[in-house]
């Protein structure tokens, strides 16, 4: 006789932001599947990937937090890394095949003077093993067929990039970099510029704009809690806005915002984004102008909350 199908929970509404510290050997999409697995969350997204190699800081933002996932796609981000010295690979990490090795015979002092180079404002070319779409098809697809796709060099800017420790041909190093950044390249690039190639070893991600890994939750903490304590572990969804000012609407201004429409008379603040609340409660972002009208730029459900 065949087993009845068993039925499965439905999924429920769950709002906030999971500071998650993922783990090697798993992609940021795995992890986040995961995770509203073991929140039965109906609806979540992340706010930039990590490659499996990686690990480190991952903010999933589930329900109403997901309108404001590209904050934190455009934020700064601090990583810690090692580089290898003298060996070059297909996908300039650990990940891929060797192509070359080459004698290291360099001095911490040519090290430095090749990092301060790489810092600032530079041009970088994004590697072909990565996630960069072209004529909707990922680089990385292309790459594995043995093609090769011109690449426009990209701006971005290298806060930080210093060398914490060196053992032999390997060096810990620490980057704070800008939104579009790839660490594996500017490991290459470092390599190339001391003449013996190098490639990424490890990779853990520690800062996200205002975020840092201090807290952060693996997702085997997740699993050992009880499911009726897991809620327990989420930020509220304006946590990521805290890095924009504060507004308080009247009942009358709350009326007219929440239903789409300009705020009036919205005076003793200056004119910019705000985060909007009403009796606490955090209704959404909006645009103010000079003369008092605040516009609704992203709300979030109240009905849910």
């Amino acid at each position: 006789m065949a087993k009845a199908p068993q039925r499965r929970t439905p999924r429920r509404v769950v709002n906030g932001v999971l500071f998650l510290d993922k783990a090697v050997g798993i992609s940021s999409n795995n992890a986040l599947q995961k995770a509203r697995w073991l929140l039965n969350a109906a609806k979540g997204g992340h706010t930039g990937t990590l490659d499996p190699m990686a690990s480190g800081l991952l903010p999933l933002t589930l329900g109403e937090a997901t309108k404001f996932s590209q904050t934190l796609l455009d934020a700064d981000k601090a990583y810690d890394a090692t580089v290898l010295l003298g060996v070059t690979t297909t996908t300039a990490d650990a990940e891929g095949e060797v192509l070359a090795r080459c004698p290291v015979d360099v001095s911490d002092s040519d090290i430095e003077q090749a990092l301060v180079k790489l810092r600032g404002d530079i041009e970088q070319v994004p590697p072909m093993y990565s996630a960069l779409k072209h004529h909707g098809k990922a680089l990385y697809e292309y790459a594995r067929a043995g093609i090769e796709i011109p690449r426009e060099p990209r701006h971005v800017r290298i806060h930080r990039f210093e060398c914490l420790s060196r053992d032999g041909d390997s060096l810990m190093v620490r980057v704070e970099c800008s939104k579009g950044t790839y660490v594996r390249t500017l490991a290459s690039d470092l390599g190339a510029m001391l003449g013996c190639g190098a490639h990424l070893t490890a990779l853990r991600r520690t800062r996200i704009g205002p975020f840092v890994i201090d807290g952060a939750v693996l997702l085997a903490d997740i699993e050992a809690m009880p499911p009726e304590d897991r809620d327990s572990l989420l930020a509220p969804v304006d946590s990521l806005l805290v890095h924009l000012p504060r507004l308080d609407l009247d009942a009358n201004q709350t009326r007219s915002f929440t239903h789409g429409q300009s705020a009036q008379g919205c005076i003793g603040a200056a004119g910019g984004v705000f985060r909007v609340y009403h009796d606490e409660g955090f209704l959404g972002v909006g645009n103010l102008d000079d003369a008092g009208a605040l516009v609704p730029t992203r709300l979030i459900s109240t009905s849910n909350q």
